[in-house]
């Protein structure tokens, strides 16, 4: 007894090792695994996001429903690992399980594809019930993928325990793993692989990789003879990468290019002679090419007015720069270097491809023309030039970005005008909302001594300008009056100061500011898009 009682005397449970973890597997390769579905998980939700974008857009409400959908499926998988793991701790169990799961997300894109084709052509005529249940239907493709691929984290917990007292630090450190491997899968498809490979190829890479590493560790429980009958599933994938995936993510009437970048899904039309870049889900014409045509009826002649709000007389002759954050394909550039000459224009895109396909398809190779391949907002506070004409047309739609709404990015705006400069942005609105119109004006108003409002005609498009010095609309008109006189002024610059006059708004008044601190930008925009939509006063965009 007095032997006894000199020894540290431990409970049962404290001592018995867990059942689970084999002499067959070893933890780095379960870590390694963690690691991997960790990685995948994430990857399939970014490249979700952009799989359903092409068809649905970029919206908030979008990635509400791929995030919360996607947490929906990982908690089930959370539960059913769990009771999996007690069920059945073997190692072969866990990687017959993410074998499944590996493979089956490999078989999202060419599931939903035809999927896709539908919504894509009910986006373009705005059929909601057909909208709705195909981005549904979507969804519901990684039930089986998530859900397996959540089941790893606790099956592996389970596995690698071999002490209950090694619990705290062997959860810990899966959970460590995971989500290191989550950090790189938030990364890899977005700035590497679906700029380089395309979306479909981005599931497959993915797809197949963590199915080896699945087979694999089957192969190192069970012995190597045993992993043959699952080899079929990284040959399926292989063979449809070889086989289907270079097919047309979209199957639009006149398309002629499509590409997929960092930042957007880019489509290129050829209709009537007119070349249309049309960015995701489509809902929007942002710019257009004519080999000989210049007036298009759209947004983007109108920020050649601008500067006729300045006291008359104003020549053209007096535009030496512009700047334009929201370059795309050109075509405002284009239209100012007619109506202008060669003046300095710096144009702001923050997608280089996009700036790519604007030099191939819409003839953007203006020597006047400096693309910068650049947020807006920041390279316009790099700068230090000062310009006549600083037109702001940069939408991600339906939003535009809310640094590009606040006062503090007007007054970046105003400190880079020249002294008659003028300022024009291009605001989306609904046939019975004018919120965001009446929201940006009044915060523009708190920089700018005046502004002035026009809604483009037939279009959901309302254009703001707002002039350095203060000024009068009057002045527009008697300049209109004194440029019909010269016979050296264009006709395109005639009819878009003749649109502004007829389509000329009462400037609202108003206290909402938006800040830095405080843009409810997307708020807005989608109290406005469902208001609209549910409405039943359903058309199509322009």
């Amino acid at each position: 007894m007095g032997g006894l009682a000199n020894r540290s005397v431990q409970p049962a449970a404290y001592c018995e090792p867990f059942i689970g973890l084999t002499m067959h597997i070893n933890r780095a390769y379960l870590y390694f695994t963690v690691f991997v579905a960790g990685m995948t998980t994430l990857a399939l939700e970014l490249t979700a996001s952009r799989l359903i974008g092409s068809a649905f857009g970029t919206s908030n409400l979008v990635w509400a429903s791929i995030i919360g959908l996607i947490l929906i499926y990982l908690t089930v998988g959370y539960f059913v690992g769990g009771y999996w793991a007690d069920r059945s701790p073997h190692p072969k169990t866990m990687y017959a399980v993410l074998a499944w799961g590996a493979f089956s997300a490999g078989l999202i894109p060419f599931i939903a594809r035809p999927v896709l084709w539908l919504a894509s052509n009910a986006f373009d005529q705005l059929q909601i019930g057909i909208l709705f249940g195909s981005f549904t239907a979507v969804l519901v493709l990684f039930i089986i993928p998530v859900t397996l691929l959540g089941t790893i984290s606790p099956f592996a917990i389970r596995l690698a325990l071999r002490d209950s007292r090694e619990a705290g630090r062997v959860s810990g450190r899966i959970y460590a793993v995971s989500t290191l491997g989550s950090f790189l899968g938030t990364f890899l498809p977005v700035l590497l692989m679906i700029p380089l490979l395309g979306v479909t190829n981005t599931f497959l890479v993915f797809s197949f990789f963590l199915t080896s590493v699945a087979i694999i560790g089957i192969g190192m429980d069970v012995g190597w003879r045993r992993i043959w009958p699952w080899l079929w599933m990284p040959i399926v994938l292989a063979g449809l990468a070889v086989l289907w995936a270079k097919g047309p993510i979209k199957k639009t009437s006149g398309q002629i290019y499509e590409r997929e970048s960092a930042y957007n899904y880019i489509q290129v039309l050829e209709l009537d002679g007119y070349r249309l870049l049309r960015i995701n889900e489509g809902q929007g014409v942002h710019s257009i090419w004519h080999p000989t045509e210049l007036i298009y009826g759209g947004p983007w002649e109108q920020f050649l007015v601008a500067p006729f709000f300045n006291t008359a007389p104003y020549e053209p002759e007096q535009v030496k720069s512009m700047a334009i954050v929201g370059l795309a394909a050109g075509t405002t550039a284009r239209q100012a270097t007619e109506v202008y000459g060669p003046i300095r224009i710096d144009g702001y895109e923050i997608d280089p491809a996009i700036i790519e396909v604007g030099q191939e398809y819409f003839d953007m190779n203006l020597p006047n023309l400096n693309a910068i391949a650049q947020d807006g907002r920041v390279g316009l506070a790099q700068s230090d030039q000062r310009y006549d004409i600083l037109g702001i047309d940069a939408y991600r739609p339906p939003y535009i970005p809310w640094h590009l709404t606040t006062q503090e990015f007007f007054q970046i705006a105003r400190d880079h005008l020249t002294e008659n400069g003028v300022l024009v942005i291009n605001i989306g609105r609904s046939p019975t909302d004018r919120t965001l119109v009446d929201h940006l004006v009044s915060t523009i108003q708190t920089v700018f001594p005046s502004v002035y409002v026009m809604d483009v005609p037939n279009s959901f498009n309302t254009i703001v300008y707002a002039t350095a010095q203060p000024t009068e609309l009057i002045n527009l008109a008697v300049n209109y009056q004194l440029l019909t006189q010269r016979s050296d002024t264009h006709p395109l610059l005639l009819y878009a100061i003749q649109q502004t006059l007829n389509n000329y708004q009462p400037t609202p008044t108003g206290e909402v500011v938006y800040t830095d601190d405080w843009s409810p930008i997307e708020w807005i925009t989608n109290s406005m898009v469902l208001n609209y939509v549910l409405s039943g006063d359903v058309e199509e965009l322009k």
